[in-house]
């Protein structure tokens, strides 16, 4: 007794790209990305709050908040300057990070944003794509 499968041969088989046009579309419609970087992350969450419902407030469209890596750097002293080499002290600064996208954002959502006042320790960078 002999089984028989049918299988389809590979030229039979049509192959379908697997591309979302909604993905297409947003890649299409131009973008304003914020990255925001602070020592806070409190400060950070609360300045993301006020882009977002500045956003929100005038009908754009967003993406995020995003969280990046934390960037930390660490630093490594003597305790003491003479003696007692071994005894050491690491110190360490995080930087926090998030991203936002803006997708299709109108004049009247870049002008609220430039007017927008933050905390001092955030930093901004804002980018169009």
């Amino acid at each position: 007794m002999v089984a028989t499968t049918s299988f389809a041969k590979a030229s039979e088989v049509k192959k379908v790209p697997r591309v979302k046009k909604a993905a297409a579309e947003v890649e299409a419609l131009p973008k304003l990305r914020i990255r925001i970087r602070a020592y806070e992350h409190k400060i950070l969450d609360a300045s993301l709050k006020q882009i977002m419902d500045t956003a929100a407030r005038y009908d754009a469209e967003f993406f995020g908040p995003v969280p990046l890596p934390t960037e930390i750097k660490k630093y490594t002293v003597n305790r003491s300057s003479f003696v007692h080499k071994n005894a050491r002290e690491q110190f360490e600064m995080r930087v926090h990070k998030r991203l936002v996208d803006i997708i299709n954002p109108n004049p009247k959502v870049i002008d609220a944003l430039t007017n927008l006042s933050l905390p001092s320790g955030v930093n901004i960078e804002v980018k169009m794509m």
